[in-house]
């Protein structure tokens, strides 16, 4: 594992806010809570969550071209699964008609955004429903919350298996795995056999160092929001 920071309420205005770091790979995830749901929900009583993805131009080494107007696919299929990573660790039918917006910005990138944005956005997700939570009366945002949510790239690079990719390490990966997970549930298992195929004791012993990584990326988590 890449040494893992979190930094919480890093911007005034939202709710909850915190810039990830997992590595060189650094990610500002911000969650802000609006009145309303989208018309497919309305008069339903259940809240809902989406997510943005975005690379700021100078987060690689070339620049890339601001995103205005035509989303990038890539950017678009990330999204995506931050939405639906979050929506899995949230109860929305106790929300209320209230609607949580996710936006994720790449400041830098060095592998291994996505999984850098779901965790970092579980931060801030945290501290905005914990906002929402006092508003209401509440003790805290865990009744909100079906559990913790972290999210880990694996791969196998050189015939053994790594945690945490790093570019140098995904650009090279014979097998590239996106793991995410609530709790000691699995939400999302993304895998690709980059350069072949794989096999099943290779899946497990990366699933396997998923599970692990992930628990050290919960306590980074629960230490940076000052629960133990």
């Amino acid at each position: 594992m890449r040494a893992i920071s979190f930094e919480r309420q890093v911007l005034k205005h939202p709710a909850g806010s915190c810039l990830a770091s997992f590595g060189d790979t650094r990610v500002l995830c911000t969650a802000t809570i609006s009145e309303g749901v989208p018309p497919f929900l309305t008069g339903k009583g259940r809240g809902w969550l989406t997510a943005e993805y975005a690379m700021l131009p100078a987060s690689t080494h070339t620049r890339k071209r601001r995103e205005i107007g035509k989303r990038d696919g890539r950017s678009i299929e990330i999204q995506r699964l931050i939405g639906r990573s979050l929506r899995a660790a949230v109860r929305l039918e106790d929300l209320g008609e209230v609607t949580v917006f996710v936006d994720c910005d790449v400041m830098q990138a060095d592998g291994g955004t996505r999984t850098t944005a779901i965790s970092g956005s579980y931060v801030a997700l945290y501290d905005a429903l914990g906002r929402l939570a006092a508003e209401r009366g509440m003790d805290g945002p865990e009744p909100f919350l079906t559990g913790q949510m972290a999210a880990v790239s694996v791969g196998i690079v050189g015939g053994e298996v790594v945690c945490d990719l790093d570019y140098a390490h995904d650009s090279t990966a014979d097998v590239d795995m996106n793991i995410v997970m609530c709790g000691d549930e699995f939400v999302e298992v993304q895998g690709t056999g980059e350069q072949g195929t794989f096999s099943r004791s290779q899946v497990d012993a990366l699933l396997d160092s998923a599970h692990a990584g992930i628990k050290q990326i919960y306590q980074a988590q629960r230490s940076a929001l000052g629960l133990g």
